[in-house]
């Protein structure tokens, strides 16, 4: 399981004394950890690889949102190290959708719930983003939608 095998890499990366990759290791322990107590869970259970994805996912739009205001800020060196992070953290995540895939499935479901108008761009996003939850960027999602209309 994969909550198992991030515990083995905080291990590795001790005694590689890789500090970027212990860092998000013992982040993503916690981070599973805090699931497991909001689940109302056992510290001591396991997530199941969908969970542990979700979790992972969370923390990667964290760090995707941190490198853009550190870029904005003008910290290049915390842009570094979140960047390194986030490299890692998506190491677990499953491959994305092209934006070519993402506008093509956009298109046919547009057309199979017969949205024409601006208003019911919300029905077409919410169907969409149910059927490509975990595949798709949401944002990248958001701006095929938008380009429709």
């Amino acid at each position: 399981m994969l909550q198992e095998q991030i515990k083995n890499n905080i291990k590795e990366a001790m005694i590689a004394r890789d500090s970027v990759k212990l860092e998000t290791f013992r982040g993503m322990s916690a981070a599973f950890m805090n699931e497991l107590v909001a689940k109302g869970k056992k510290p001591q259970e396991i997530l199941t690889d969908e969970e542990a994805i979700a979790v992972i996912t969370k923390l990667a739009k964290q760090r995707k949102y941190a490198i853009e205001q550190f870029k904005k800020g003008g910290r290049e060196d915390l842009v570094a190290e979140e960047s390194a992070q986030l490299a890692i953290l998506e190491t677990f995540l499953p491959a994305l959708m092209e934006k070519s895939e993402v506008e093509n499935i956009v298109k046919a479901k547009k057309e199979e719930l017969g949205i024409i108008d601006v208003s019911k761009k919300g029905i077409l996003m919410s169907a969409i983003m149910k059927e490509l939850k975990g595949k798709a960027d949401g944002m990248m999602v958001k701006e095929v939608v938008d380009s429709l209309f």
